[in-house]
């Protein structure tokens, strides 16, 4: 039992549980599925991030409806130069509850924690048109470089507690992203 009273079927977004990781793997797995029967890298991914000396346990969140984890989302230490910030992902929401606000749920709740975490910026890999809403640019165009200059602008950075330029560089993820 988690000491809060829901009503059924509302959406919580609260941090991941140690003995959730299950549950987590389960949503992770469904959500990135590229072929039946194969653990996409994402779902390896997150086992990883929770071994690593970059983990932030305070940064890895659920999304529960009637008590089953439907969501998932972490951040992890990631670095522009020598400077601490945020790498965020994978981001993931189970199948059958795609498309309705599980992901913004988890989007908002995650950059909010983060932000009160006084951390400078976040970055991410991913579609321009889905994180452009939450205040996500694309890194090139904000003095951050990254990873692999083949991505473009689908690598993005949000300013939080550092005013937008205060930090330039290159990016770099928490060591278990360069297994992938």
């Amino acid at each position: 039992m988690s000491g809060h009273v829901c009503a059924p079927g509302a959406l919580v977004v609260r941090r991941e549980r140690p003995s959730e990781a299950a549950a987590v793997e389960a949503v992770v797995a469904a959500a990135f599925a590229r072929e039946p029967g194969v653990r996409p890298a994402e779902a390896a991914l997150v086992e990883r991030l929770r071994e690593d000396a970059g983990a932030l346990p305070r940064l890895a969140l659920v999304a529960e409806v009637g008590g089953v984890v439907v969501g998932h989302v972490v951040c992890s230490r990631g670095w522009v130069d020598a400077s601490p910030v945020l790498g965020l992902g994978p981001l993931a929401v189970a199948p059958e509850r795609q498309g309705q606000g599980v992901g913004s749920a988890l989007m908002h709740a995650v950059l909010a924690a983060a932000e009160a975490l006084e951390e400078p910026l976040v970055a991410l890999l991913g579609a321009p048109g889905y994180y452009g809403r939450f205040g996500f640019a694309p890194s090139a165009g904000e003095g951050i470089a990254a990873p692999d200059p083949r991505w473009g602008e689908h690598f993005q950075v949000r300013w939080l507690a550092a005013a937008p330029g205060a930090l330039a560089g290159a990016f770099r993820y928490a060591a278990p992203f360069d297994e992938l």
